[in-house]
């Protein structure tokens, strides 16, 4: 397809602007006056006049414009009764992050169900912006790896797209800086990537910072308490490492710090503590394998000290963990659940514990009520952890969900999901609601892949669309 021309694409600009504002019905005279600012000019032998043309043939490119703006002006306002359970967008382009769209659409263009991503996507990541919204990236799509991106509007329940990244990633991670900025580095793009870059809400966009001295795949990553990001372990496209660096916002540099004791990989966790110190658990072991080959969970743990630059031993796990998640605790302890113990009945493992870093051991607590692994893992409000989702026994993805009371130690069953998903995401809102984002699910549904999103509300105990 070519290129729109000049006038084209200022029309095109003008006439979604219009559409944006609140009006329902469509004015003719403020359409054409749209058009006529968004017509540039240039000085011609008889005065002013668009692109060089002759004034008749400028008045019938205006007239056939006005025409079709009330052709498609009537749709889309037709299209906006609360009743219909899709939306007409006029706007199929990148929005800018300062827009909140009517409406969402396709990356082919065709109406997106409200509370649903523009794509579908798993193994991506999402982070919440300082304005509230929230930023979807990256990941797998149906047979190929996504570089898209889109922005989350609590305010209207609806996803619009946003600036892609420079290269398609997935297996990444997305950590907000301090000012506001959402960094994400490496990933399988296939292969692993090196490369990083910068997401700016302001501008809408992705832009270079500097590159990992590594290409990692599967890694962790963690805001400090002083700013800065630590990036740890994964693999690099010929084997595991052990390797650790720090990003510096301030210079948008790497630069290598101590590595771990234990090269870990794929499904670790890392969790800032409360005295600033980083817990890495778990993960898979990348040179012992069971008796098919296939890499077995790891019990150990270590901490990575910010003010020496060091990993050190801590207490192991009681049960060796992968797939799970680390959660901090208000009180300073981190809550580990789920994941898959190397047993093999390939079950989600139902026990959990909690790490104490004045005495640097775990020790049980729990256990929960369904097993849950690849499931994501949500700090409340109120101080409760939310589980959701994931796979249960068999690798048989579930819309199970409970909740941990650091008060008990105990878990218990909250309303289910709305749809079964694994890899999926989940991001705390401003409001205390927790935002669930694509994932994979029913594979007779789109390859697997989801477009679709939920809300869990916890006043109410339930999960709801994500839309109006």
């Amino acid at each position: 397809m070519s290129e729109l021309d000049p006038f084209e694409a200022r029309f095109a600009a003008a006439y979604r602007r219009y559409l944006a504002e609140p009006s329902v019905e469509v004015d003719p005279l403020a359409v054409a006056r749209r058009v006529a600012a968004a017509a540039p000019r240039r000085q011609g032998l008889l005065g002013f006049r668009p692109f060089g043309l002759t004034p008749a043939m400028a008045w019938i490119l205006l007239l056939t414009g006005l025409l079709l703006a009330l052709v498609v002006g009537g749709l889309a306002a037709g299209a906006r009764r609360p009743d219909q359970a899709f939306v007409i967008a006029p706007q199929t382009t990148v929005a800018p992050a300062s827009t909140s769209p009517s409406a969402s659409t396709s990356p082919r263009g065709t109406p997106a169900p409200a509370g649903s991503m523009t794509t579908p996507r798993f193994g991506h990541v999402a982070a919440l912006l300082l304005d509230g919204r929230i930023l979807v990236a990256g990941g797998y799509g149906s047979n190929k790896i996504l570089a898209s991106a889109e922005l989350y509007d609590p305010a209207t329940g609806r996803f619009s797209p946003t600036g892609a990244m420079s290269a398609p990633r997935a297996a990444i991670t997305a950590v907000r800086l301090a000012d506001g900025r959402v960094l994400v580095a490496g990933g399988d793009s296939p292969g692993a990537l090196a490369s990083a870059e910068l997401y700016d809400p302001r501008t809408g966009t992705f832009s270079p910072t500097g590159s990992m001295s590594s290409p990692r795949v599967y890694y962790t990553a963690t805001l400090l308490s002083d700013g800065r990001v630590l990036v740890a372990g994964g693999a690099n496209g010929s084997g595991w490492v052990r390797t650790a660096e720090i990003y510096d916002p301030a210079t948008g540099t790497f630069s290598q710090t101590g590595s771990m004791n234990t090269a870990r990989w794929s499904y670790t966790t890392a969790t800032l503590l409360a005295d600033g110190r980083v817990l890495i658990a778990g993960g898979l072991d990348p040179i012992v394998t069971n008796a098919t080959g296939a890499s077995i969970p790891l019990a150990s743990a270590e901490l990575y000290d910010p003010t020496t630059g060091t990993f050190s031993p801590t207490g192991a796990l009681g049960t060796a963990r992968s797939e799970h998640t680390a959660t901090l605790l208000p009180d300073g302890r981190v809550l580990a659940a789920g994941g898959r113990d190397g047993s093999d009945s390939g079950n989600s493992a139902l026990s959990a514990e909690l790490y104490d870093p004045a005495t640097g051991t775990f020790s049980p607590t729990g256990p929960l009520t369904n097993g849950h692994a690849r499931h994501t893992a949500t700090l409340l409000a109120d101080g409760r952890v939310l589980i959701a989702a994931g796979d249960a026994a068999g690798f048989v993805q579930t819309t199970s969900a409970e909740l941990y009371d650091p008060a008990t130690g105990t878990f218990s069953t909250t309303g289910s999901m709305t749809t079964a998903r694994v890899l999926h995401a989940a991001t705390l809102l401003d409001d205390g609601r927790v935002l669930i984002t694509g994932g994979y699910g029913d594979s007779m549904l789109d390859d697997g892949v989801l477009a679709s999103a939920e809300l869990y509300d916890p006043a109410t105990g339930t999960f709801g669309p994500a839309g109006p």
